[in-house]
């Protein structure tokens, strides 16, 4: 049976405090954890090793005792007889008063776990048998799920799987991408009946063909007929919201810019907050003239000369 260095094994130094040895704990748990590692054995005999050493270090009585024995707990009963025949107060004659001396012993650094070393069940008794365990908390999974600019826009539940089980969630209205959601407990499982995990989500919003999208605010290029950009008039414009009656000034130019106040996108988890739109008026040329068209066009021309 193989001696085995707890604090080796956790990468801490034997005057470690109870929080030091938490956190290089929490710290190698994580590396190793099954749920990371699936089908590693030598993963799993790892976070085994992890455990076992957390479970003695961090209980002080059998912190204690493994650190009164060490590499020589295997001559425990030695050392008691010759604290016995010698006493604490060094009369045996060694100058160093250690009742070890002379003895020729030997150390391995070979680990052969099972579920628990045998080190672990000779010195602090067999752990199948009962005792405290070790709880873990289950690892926290990260998905991404893709929403059009237009699904975006509404409040809407979706339903997707993880790990075989559906789940169903609400999306806010104005979410961007970038943003994340956290569903409680839909992570990996717990160790030894520690919590599950969390789930986290975050959003990417795709492209859309017909709007951009610029924080709140919505931006377009409609096209204008010649005719409306010169005598003015209304055109009907298509947004998320539904359509909506737009005035046109008489003589617009190309490239007229009018803002909808209000019309824009919904503001995140804000109820009735919205952006604004813009749209970039694009005056379209009359094609396929008729000779008639041609010469009334002229007129015009010459009028303005």
């Amino acid at each position: 049976m193989a001696f085995v260095d707890y604090y080796k094994i956790l990468g801490v130094d034997k005057t470690a405090s109870a929080d030091d040895i938490k956190k290089a704990y929490r710290k190698l748990a994580r590396k190793y954890h099954p749920d990371l590692n699936p089908n590693d054995e030598a993963a799993k005999q790892k976070f085994q090793e992890i455990n076992e050493a957390n479970e003695v270090l961090t209980d002080p009585e059998k912190r204690s005792k493994y650190d009164q024995y060490g590499e020589h707990w295997k001559h425990g009963d030695a050392y008691e007889q010759a604290q016995q025949q010698y006493g604490r107060s060094g009369q045996s004659g060694h100058a160093s008063g250690n009742p070890f001396e002379g003895f020729d012993f030997e150390y391995s650094g070979n680990y052969d776990a099972g579920e628990f070393s045998d080190f672990f069940e000779q010195m602090f008794g067999n752990r199948r048998g009962g005792g405290k365990q070790t709880k873990f908390r289950g690892h926290d999974y990260n998905s991404t799920l893709e929403l059009s600019l237009k699904q975006a826009y509404t409040t809407h539940q979706q339903t997707f799987t993880v790990n075989g089980k559906n789940i169903r969630i609400t999306i806010p209205a104005g979410v961007d991408t970038g943003q994340k959601i956290r569903l409680k407990g839909q992570g990996g499982e717990g160790v030894n009946g520690g919590p599950a995990g969390d789930l986290y989500i975050q959003f990417e919003i795709n492209p859309d063909p017909n709007f951009q999208r610029r924080g709140n605010d919505l931006y377009t290029v409609y096209p204008v007929d010649l005719y409306t950009a010169l005598l003015g008039g209304e055109i009907i414009v298509d947004t998320y919201a539904g359509k909506i009656k737009v005035k046109v000034k008489p003589e617009t130019q190309n490239g007229t810019k009018i803002r909808l106040k209000g019309k824009g996108f919904p503001v995140y988890k804000q109820e009735g907050a919205f952006g604004d739109l813009y749209l970039t008026l694009e005056v379209s040329l009359p094609t396929g003239l008729t000779e008639k068209e041609k010469e009334l066009f002229q007129q015009l021309a010459d009028l303005k000369k």
